[in-house]
């Protein structure tokens, strides 16, 4: 997609509104009663899309479609064919890259430099990632002894859970989507989709190539809608739902958790962060500004990755806090479609306002805002996105709100260490232990604390740098579960031990 062409797509799309309906067994449908709601572009407060918001009927039509798919053509589908089906939804997806591109920066007015480096081939790289490893997984197998001296044979077989509710957050929602739903169809399983509110644009696209490459009807699902009293919560209640799969706000997973108690389902949840970053006097200095800037601000600060408490050693705080600011300055905010733009808008007013509500909270309770702190001034039609200021805090206390609760914007609160033991203390003081990023050239002490914080992937001189094979998931509230590679299969397939007397 060349220049010209990304700087004008964001007045060719802010001139036309789209339609996104539900997609059931294969088909685009309106919701039985017709209800919509809107599609804001949080770059400049336009709508661009009237959405489908699908209710208990539709969410029972979606469910029974799905199942029919696992006794019907999906279900007899042989391993191999079905593993190749979802290689050519990859394919497809990067031969329509530009219209998924299009759409998920439409949703969430992510600059184009992300979006076209991780969230598309990302998402695509998830169906060949899986049904690569699909194909190759080992079914164990045991001789065991018997009294008559003949034996038996026991062996494991895998089978799909059936299916499987996928309930998607807004941060990335193409990646995070087929994150869940990749593995999910490697395994056999089918799925219903509900993609955020906030981002219903590539869910609802990926419906036509799951069609173009001849995935059987009723194998994936999308039901669009909110949580309560709408379409997450009767999907979560559904009987019929064998598993559900989460990313969001760690509350939401505990509520998620609740409903579907009831029926003893499994869930597997990846839920939110308050990610410490700890950078030492030896660290490499320019390495480590450029790595916190970017573990802070990276996505607007909407990464349940991301830095939000930075500790540094107090002989290179000074110092730190200065570069850290400078880079903060050099982020540049407009047209997402610009090859320019460093930084997008909150997903939203209403989550700008939030955390707008902590930058003022820090300066209650007594912190320094070294930079930023409110709302950047931008042309229209920026003026009237969702935007706010890279922001860099100081001085507050490690009980302070705003170090203990999860903003989920660009904000990262820096404080002073004087000892290893008082940075891993720090570290460990919180519910959340989703990740960490350890800055420093001492590899011996790298590895030991590696080892000591509570958390479940910790990154040493780097952030965000994966490995999908890895395990991935989080401790305390952050989740429950891990995912990628062999961990996903374990949890979106049933094993089944078969004893066979010789």
């Amino acid at each position: 997609m060349s220049e010209t062409l990304l700087h004008s797509t964001l007045e060719n799309r802010s001139s036309k509104i789209q339609s996104y309906r539900l997609f059931i067994n294969g088909e685009y449908v309106d919701a039985s009663i017709g209800a919509t709601f809107e599609d804001i572009n949080p770059v400049n407060g336009q709508v661009i899309a009237r959405v489908s918001e699908a209710n208990v009927d539709d969410v029972d039509r979606a469910v029974q479609a799905a199942k029919r798919a696992m006794s019907g053509e999906w279900g007899k589908m042989g391993t191999n064919a079905r593993l190749d089906l979802l290689s050519r939804v990859a394919d497809r997806i990067m031969d329509r890259f530009d219209e998924f591109l299009e759409a998920e920066i439409a949703d969430t007015g992510k600059p184009v430099s992300w979006a076209k480096a991780i969230d598309i081939p990302r998402g695509a790289a998830n169906f060949r990632l899986f049904a690569n490893l699909v194909r190759n997984v080992p079914n164990e197998s045991y001789q065991t002894d018997t009294e008559d001296g003949f034996g038996a044979l026991n062996y494991a077989i895998r089978v799909p859970l059936g299916v499987v509710g996928v309930i998607c957050p807004w941060n990335l929602p193409l990646l995070l989507m087929t994150w869940k739903v990749a593995p999910a169809l490697a395994c056999g399983n089918t799925v219903v989709v509900k993609p955020s509110e906030e981002t219903p644009g590539t869910a609802t696209l990926l419906g036509e190539v799951m069609n173009e490459v001849g995935v059987p009807a009723g194998v994936y699902n999308v039901v669009h809608g909110f949580g309560p009293g709408s379409a997450g919560e009767a999907l979560t209640q559904h009987p019929d739902v064998a598993a559900i799969t989460f990313t969001g706000e760690s509350q939401t997973g505990a509520a998620i958790m609740k409903r579907v108690a009831d029926g003893v389902k499994p869930v597997s949840f990846e839920l939110g962060g308050k990610n410490p970053a700890l950078v030492f006097a030896d660290a490499d200095f320019s390495a480590a500004v450029s790595g916190v800037a970017r573990s802070t601000f990276a996505n607007c600060g909407q990464v349940c990755l991301c830095s939000e408490r930075v500790y540094v050693e107090r002989s290179i705080f000074d110092r730190f806090v200065e570069a850290l600011t400078d880079r903060a300055g050099k982020l540049k905010m407009g047209d997402p479609f610009q090859g320019s733009t460093t930084m997008g808008p909150l997903i939203s007013k209403e989550h700008r306002e939030k955390v707008l509500g902590y930058y003022e909270l820090a300066r209650e309770e007594g912190g320094t805002v070294v930079t930023g702190g409110g709302v950047p001034e931008l042309e229209d039609p920026y003026s009237n996105g969702s935007f706010v200021q890279p922001t860099i805090l100081t001085g507050l206390s490690e009980n302070a709100r705003v170090v203990k609760e999860e903003v989920f914007g660009p904000v990262c609160h820096v404080q002073p260490f004087d000892s290893e033991e008082e940075a891993l203390a720090m570290a460990n003081d919180t519910e959340y232990g989703l990740c960490a990023a350890l800055w420093t050239q001492n590899l011996s002490r790298a590895h030991r604390l590696a080892a000591q914080i509570d958390v479940g992937i910790t990154w040493i001189n780097s952030w965000l740098l994966r490995d999908l094979r890895t395990p991935f998931g989080g401790t305390g509230i952050s989740g429950i579960g891990r995912e990628g590679g062999i961990h996903s299969v374990n949890f979106y397939s049933e094993l089944r031990n078969v004893c066979v007397k010789l």
